[in-house]
């Protein structure tokens, strides 16, 4: 629909939070439409599956570039070639510049694997059981010019188990990036987000006052 917000999805790799992302667009009463996919990797397995959905999908491989400058202003013509109006990074592998960052401010969100902001970075399932953390979880973020920051728009948290290994904690995570992933773009595209003070204020925000307490005793 024309009033839909257009957004872009940039991936690098198997495009999980991509399928969820597609899943919640096609939903009648969901206020988004993905426009365009890209990625940076010709391999990603998320470009079969955009494929598949019949979105539109390139790749621009920054291997190609001899600068991140000129591989983010490929990327922007081509973002805006589309009429994106939102980025959601979904798996991109990509830091991105300060200038880029900043031309999409407020355009632009990630969905990172922990609480942040804690654990920011790579590892992150190996870190949080090596720390011993009871809870782990996941948080969709507008994007900043710092790695793994800026304003925090939804999270999800589960109890880190005893027998936990990465693989297991990951798996539990990624199920819920891909409720609130979607969860985040619902709320940008019916324009029920503000960002004050870089803290993010939500319109009729229900949050349960219910806490997550782990371990749980016999």
């Amino acid at each position: 629909m024309a009033d839909n917000l257009r957004v872009a999805v940039l991936i690098s790799g198997r495009g999980t939070n991509l399928q969820a992302l597609i899943d919640a667009c096609a939903k009648n009463d969901f206020p988004a439409e993905i426009v365009r996919v890209i990625s940076n990797n010709e391999d990603a397995f998320g470009l079969k599956i955009a494929q598949a959905a019949g979105l539109s999908t390139t790749v621009i491989n920054h291997r190609g570039f001899k600068n991140r400058t000129s591989f983010e202003e490929t990327l922007s013509a081509d973002l805006e070639e589309h009429g994106t109006e939102l980025i959601c990074l979904a798996g991109f592998m990509r830091l991105l510049t300060s200038g880029f960052v900043r031309y999409w401010h407020d355009r632009l969100i990630n969905i990172h694997p922990s609480l942040l902001p804690a654990f920011k970075g790579l590892n992150t399932h190996r870190r949080t059981i090596e720390e011993g953390v009871r809870v782990a979880g996941c948080t969709v973020h507008f994007v900043r010019a710092d790695m793994d920051a800026g304003p925090i728009i939804a999270q999800a948290a589960v109890a880190v188990l005893p027998d936990d290994d990465e693989s297991t904690l990951a798996s539990r995570i990624l199920a819920q990036e891909h409720v609130i992933f979607p969860l985040a773009l619902r709320l940008i595209a019916s324009g029920r987000i503000k960002v004050i003070n870089e803290i993010v204020q939500i319109d009729g925000e229900l949050t349960s006052p219910d806490p997550l307490v782990s371990p749980k005793l016999n």
